[in-house]
């Protein structure tokens, strides 16, 4: 015969030993993928879902199809009001909304409106 006797006795795959070191690249594959991949995704989109949890009256929004505007009003938890322009309004849903560029600032806007109420003050006396 050809074959010899040590090769028919076993191949030693059900070897603990060897199965593991069989499987320790894959392990280490898929740990790998998940602190580069899966990780920074769950990340992502637990910052997202905070972000959006967080929106008020008067947050500069973006939506998914680039429309830049403010929210005027929170309607419901899943819609929201969008001003996108003089007197243009429209109803969004917040999940299209991809991120909040700039929070209103409470004191700056204090001040705008009293600068606007002096300009038109002035205007008025003339």
């Amino acid at each position: 015969m050809l074959i010899s006797a040590a090769y028919a006795q076993g191949t030693g795959l059900f070897d603990s030993q060897s199965a593991l070191i069989q499987f320790l690249p894959l392990i280490l594959i898929f740990v790998v993928f998940y602190f580069l991949l899966i990780r920074p995704q769950q990340r992502k989109a637990k910052d997202h879902r905070v972000m959006l949890d967080a929106l008020r009256r008067g947050d500069r929004v973006v939506t998914g199809g680039g429309i830049l505007g403010s929210v005027s009003k929170v309607v419901s938890p899943e819609e929201v009001v969008v001003d996108i322009a003089e007197g243009v309004r429209v109803r969004v849903l917040r999940s299209s909304i991809t991120s909040v560029l700039a929070k209103p600032d409470p004191a700056a806007a204090r001040e705008a409106a009293k600068e606007k109420e002096g300009a038109r003050r002035e205007a008025d006396k003339v």
